[in-house]
């Protein structure tokens, strides 16, 4: 039987490499020379560090526009509010990833709600959709892709 998984994952290396052109920007950029600002990246958080808190509103915008050219999907991006002191603020930006257990069920919601010819399991942070037909696997994935699931969705494992 024909099948596919919905999931939802981040390519860390194009992450690291949208962090490191951001920082790259700061560099270069007139109204940041001089200053502490800074992208620190860990495993899926970036922590954006600036002497000011309109100097993060502008880091996030660069971060975002880097995101978006290195080809992750800016919806996954949850930002925290900035943390201020007198010396700087400090700001969070976590990059949600894997189908958490309430997305999974949405899915397979929407998925029984399309009356298609197929049928979703949720196997822990993926969803397996099965068919009977290529056609019907290639329609479900054209019904996902224009539904708000909250994450952004990809589709790989595709087999015949």
């Amino acid at each position: 039987m024909p099948s596919f998984d919905v999931v939802s994952e981040i390519d860390t290396h194009e992450l690291t490499n949208a962090v490191d052109q951001a920082m790259r920007e700061l560099g270069q950029r007139f109204d940041f020379k001089g200053t502490d600002a800074r992208f620190e990246l860990e495993d899926t958080t970036v922590t954006l560090i600036a002497p000011a808190d309109f100097q993060l509103k502008q880091m996030l915008e660069i971060l975002k526009l880097r995101i978006a050219k290195r080809g992750i999907d800016v919806a996954c991006l949850d930002v925290k509010d900035p943390q201020v002191n007198l010396a700087r603020a400090k700001q969070l930006a976590i990059l949600k990833h894997g189908i958490d257990a309430d997305a999974g069920r949405k899915v397979s919601r929407l998925i029984k709600d399309s009356k298609l010819k197929v049928q979703a399991q949720i196997q822990g942070d993926k969803v397996r959709i099965i068919g009977k037909k290529r056609d019907d696997l290639q329609e479900a994935i054209a019904f996902l892709r224009k539904a708000d699931v909250g994450v952004p969705l990809q589709f790989n494992n595709f087999r015949d």
